[in-house]
């Protein structure tokens, strides 16, 4: 069986959030579709160990935001790869409480629904929660989605462990790339984040962190950290 085909289905990549008393919680989902048109529904995928998960069933509602395609790798990694019991993430980014008392994430939103939860399944790792759509707006009509395909092909991401469209990348055979003509020194080869799957180019470099681009990972400051999950240089592994 070719695992890789899987990354040829479509997915979209979105903000879940939802809130039972003070307790905000959100995650990062790309399982996220329309079941119905009257009443329009929409499903949400959510990994039972994920603290959204006991959040959303206990309060019965969640909103969706879809990211534009601009959206930071810090605002991904921080609503994936860092839990809820351990961050207030809600204190970095802006959102606001929706008629059904769930929160809506704004930054980089271009689209939001909110839903209140009225059928639930048992999917084994994940439950699939259903929601009748109360609300929904477009704050940013104009600009484009992230799918998962850019979110893997150009940030150089892949789903984090407890989505259910997660795929150990050892498993995964090496895609075949363009070749990327190199002028001058070479920068030497690709690192990889073993936490989140991020992946230092150093023709890229990292120039929001101050890092041009020709950087070999070798040369990068010993404190630099991943800009998706803030893991340390040290859990970086060569691609080879």
């Amino acid at each position: 069986m070719n695992i890789a085909a899987f990354l040829k289905m479509s997915y979209g990549i979105y903000l879940v959030s939802t809130k039972k008393g003070d307790r905000l919680s959100g995650f990062v989902a790309n399982t996220v579709f329309q079941v119905t048109s009257d009443p329009p529904k929409i499903a949400i995928s959510c990994h039972k160990e994920n603290a959204s998960a006991r959040v959303i069933e206990e309060s019965g509602v969640f909103s969706v935001s879809v990211l534009d395609k601009d959206t930071d790798a810090g605002l991904i990694g921080l609503f994936g790869y860092h839990s809820g019991n351990e961050d207030e993430k809600f204190e970095r980014i802006e959102y606001r409480i929706g008629t059904t008392g769930a929160p809506i994430i704004m930054s980089h939103a271009i689209a939001f629904f909110e839903c209140e939860v009225v059928d639930k399944f048992d999917l084994g790792t994940h439950s699939l929660f259903i929601g009748k759509v109360i609300d929904c707006d477009m704050p940013h009509p104009e600009k484009d989605p992230l799918t998962y395909d850019y979110f893997r092909r150009e940030l150089k991401l892949m789903a984090p462990e407890r989505s259910p469209t997660y795929i150990d990348k050892n498993k995964l055979k090496k895609e075949h790339e363009k070749p990327v003509e190199v002028t001058g020194k070479d920068p030497g080869q690709e690192y990889i984040c073993s936490v989140c799957g991020y992946v230092y180019d150093p023709i890229v470099g990292d120039e929001a962190r101050g890092i041009p681009p020709g950087t070999p990972f070798e040369d990068l400051p010993d404190d630099w950290e991943c800009p998706v999950c803030s893991a340390a240089k040290s859990l970086f592994i060569s691609e080879n």
